[in-house]
């Protein structure tokens, strides 16, 4: 089952770094931050696919889309300097309970 996070995590951090080169690829005219997207994106479904074979899609998705928006959501406040007011402070951490419980609580996740 570790193994199983770990990729789920390393799916997670690809999504994550694949949509920030988003951001600077000025509509997919700049080569590289588009090459290393496409890259980042295609590693994130190729693991997301491993870890299908284990835990429910479902969950997985919860997870992976759930900390992703998380994580994005950091980055576009610390990278980007672009701020967040309190309803938006307030649903990233109503995301980020549901994704905790999930993967402690419910049963639909081997523990």
């Amino acid at each position: 089952m570790l193994q199983t996070y770990s990729l789920l995590g390393l799916a997670v951090a690809l999504e994550v770094v694949g949509t920030s080169l988003l951001a600077r690829t000025d509509g997919f005219t700049r080569l590289l931050p588009t090459l290393g997207m496409a890259l980042c994106y295609g590693g994130a479904f190729y693991l997301l696919s491993l870890t299908v074979r284990v835990l429910p899609v479902g969950i997985v998705y919860a997870v992976w889309s759930g900390m992703g928006i998380v994580l994005i959501a950091a980055i576009g406040v610390f990278a980007f300097r672009q701020s967040l007011d309190f309803w938006a402070i307030t649903g990233l951490g109503l995301i980020l309970a549901g994704v905790v419980i999930i993967n402690t609580l419910s049963n639909s996740v081997q523990h």
